[in-house]
């Protein structure tokens, strides 16, 4: 039985992963998909760290799983009416008590102690190469880059008789953040009116923008992810066009980003970047 678990639980948990990948989105796209199993291929050093963490968890999970349907399947045979006419008198254990409030805790001290270091792994970036400042807008996102000029420009959904072929539907913005890969990017999240929420699950990003208060967290992309655009979505229910803050970064090497922002500077250091019609719209609470 022992031997066969071992071939079961590494197998199982290898065909999880593979499922998540082999169902990713088109050439180019980082994000889910219908009937994704498993968590997004990683891109940066924290997802590394919480898919192998996840990995990990499903392990431990199993076995429980494995243990305490076991259990119950010998208690319902072994100890059912039939072959026990006369039921026990036994009121507790001492012995048995102790060990089922015992394990369950170092095994939940076991979780935390590796969860709270990716904790701490994922709050400040350290020797930060850049800064990107995130504001939540109600219903879309605008961004600033601080480092590069200040210039700012906001991120709003493209509507479905806008989409051009390609453009995945509910995910297409207008502007897409546009990052460096291989640099540490400091984040800084804050809302100009309810709390929203910047998710990117492939790296690993969820964080709260909280009007008022300026929220902190780091990334740095894989450079495996060079010309893909990476999708993600506000996950904090904002009003009534929640569904519709689509969040779009396009990772480009280190070359083509300082290209990039020589460009952006001189398009968005004269604009401003609230009389666009459509954000007019949004910041007039407009639904779609």
């Amino acid at each position: 039985m022992r031997n066969k678990l071992k071939i079961f639980v590494p197998a199982l948990i290898g065909a999880l992963m593979s499922v998540g990948p082999a169902l990713a989105g088109p050439a180019g796209d980082v994000r889910s998909a219908p009937w994704q199993l498993w968590l997004q291929e990683p891109g940066s050093p924290t997802a590394d760290r919480i898919v192998a963490f996840n990995a990990q968890l499903m392990v431990i999970e199993t076995l429980i799983v494995i243990f305490v349907l076991g259990l119950m399947a010998y208690i319902a045979i072994r100890f059912n009416a039939k072959r026990n006419p006369v039921p026990s008198k036994t009121t507790h254990n001492t012995l048995l008590e102790v060990v089922w409030t015992v394990v369950p805790i170092l095994i939940l001290v076991g979780i935390a102690v590796p969860s709270l270091k990716h904790l701490y792994f994922a709050d400040r970036t350290q020797d930060a190469e850049m800064t990107l400042k995130v504001t939540g807008n109600q219903w879309y996102w605008s961004y600033a880059y601080p480092d590069h000029g200040d210039f700012a420009f906001d991120s709003i959904i493209i509507p479905d008789d806008e989409l051009k072929e390609g453009q995945p539907r509910l995910l297409s913005v207008d502007n897409k953040v546009v990052l460096p890969v291989e640099t540490n990017i400091r984040l800084l999240f804050t809302s100009n009116d309810v709390i929203h929420n910047w998710a990117l699950p492939s790296l690993s990003v969820k964080i709260d923008t909280m009007p008022g208060r300026t929220n902190e967290t780091w990334t740095r992309i894989h450079e495996k992810y060079v010309g893909k655009t990476i999708y993600g979505m506000c996950s904090e229910l904002c009003g009534v066009n929640h569904g519709f803050m689509p969040i779009a970064v396009l990772a480009v090497s280190k070359e083509d980003f300082d290209k990039w922002v020589k460009e952006a500077q001189a398009k968005y250091a004269s604009d401003d970047i609230k009389t666009d019609d459509k954000v007019r719209l949004a910041a007039a609470g407009e639904t779609r």
